[in-house]
């Protein structure tokens, strides 16, 4: 198999495809927050996580690596605007310890592996 296969679209992207589980973790989730919270933390939740992979799809569309790069940067802001969202709703109670571990994990990931793409960006040309 080889292990260097081009990447034709962003939804060949591993990240991608990981950033899509979290949102769907995170819409499960959130989907049993107070009512009063339909247009508060769930809302910012949402949006934070479908940032994460909407970046990641339209830095993929762009003609450079700088501007992939940028938009993954962005991604990684939103990873710790999860994070934080995350650990409120952990700490009001909206979510258990053991949910909160499981976006936390799936999150480390995705935030991992564009640090990586990021520094593979900035050093070989053959990923874009």
């Amino acid at each position: 198999m080889d292990t260097k296969a081009k990447i034709n679209d962003y939804q060949d992207l591993i990240v991608w495809q990981k950033s899509i589980d979290l949102i769907e973790k995170i819409y499960k989730l959130t989907s049993k927050f107070p009512t009063s919270e339909l247009y508060g933390l769930s809302s910012q939740l949402k949006r934070a996580s479908v940032s994460i992979a909407s970046n990641i799809a339209e830095g993929k569309q762009r003609s450079t690596r700088k501007d992939f790069s940028q938009f993954l940067r962005i991604s990684l802001g939103s990873c710790a605007e999860v994070e934080t969202q995350l650990f409120i709703s952990k700490k009001l109670s909206f979510i258990s310890d053991l949910e909160y571990n499981n976006c936390k994990i799936l999150l480390d990931e995705i935030r991992k592996m564009l640090k990586v793409f990021i520094s593979k960006l900035s050093i070989d040309p053959s990923h874009l």
